[in-house]
């Protein structure tokens, strides 16, 4: 066992101990500890994993909104909504990702944390505007990277590939105008074919 292994191992147990009932699991997949915890208990959680000895996650790194819809039915009976966070310990050189499922479909909403981390400021606007995951308490939950009157949230599974308007400039009015999308809902199977000694190999 590598020294890196026992490192996780530990950090697993310390998150374990500081944490209690409030883990809902905890796994260590391919050298990555991941905690999960329930929505109710996402803020007293986050704020305990920044400020306990053993844990001192200073730095929110990266969050990120999932939908599950596309497992349904295959290997995921749970909600839709997820928001995945990666904290950062510069002090003890330590990393973890935690998992929280928004309870309700229909209007996914956690709260914010950007009052634990200035970070999550444009993280959780970026999972809003992509997702349409609510934070509540954000001060300023606008979209970031869709246009100005955008409809929809683009990363959602059941978003159309070709979206719902389309933009162009009009010669007559002088501006840029939106329509309905005109190109055609289609899927494309890519094909894979290989000739015989592709690429010289025998």
């Amino acid at each position: 066992m590598t020294v890196f292994a026992v490192d996780l191992e530990v950090l697993k147990d310390t998150v374990a101990t500081t944490l209690g009932d409030k883990v809902h699991a905890l796994t260590l997949v391919r050298g990555e500890l991941t905690l999960t915890v329930k929505a109710a208990d996402y803020i007293d959680t986050m704020q305990t994993l920044r400020e306990a000895p053993g844990c001192k996650f200073e730095q929110l790194i990266d969050l990120c909104g999932v939908d599950y819809s596309a497992y349904r039915d295959e290997v995921w009976e749970g909600p839709r909504f997820c928001v995945v966070s990666h904290l950062l310990s510069v002090s003890l050189n330590q990393r973890l990702r935690v998992k929280v499922f928004c309870t309700d479909d229909d209007l996914p909403m956690l709260p914010s944390v950007m009052h634990l981390w200035a970070s999550a400021n444009w993280f959780e606007r970026e999972a809003f505007d992509l997702y349409g995951i609510l934070f509540d308490g954000h001060v300023d939950l606008r979209r970031i990277l869709t246009d100005y009157g955008f409809i929809g949230h683009p990363f959602r599974k059941d978003f159309p590939l070709s979206g719902h308007v389309e933009m162009r400039y009009d010669e007559e009015l002088r501006r840029v105008v939106y329509q309905p999308v005109s190109i055609e809902p289609r899927e494309i199977t890519p094909r894979v074919i290989r000739e015989d000694n592709y690429g010289g190999l025998h």
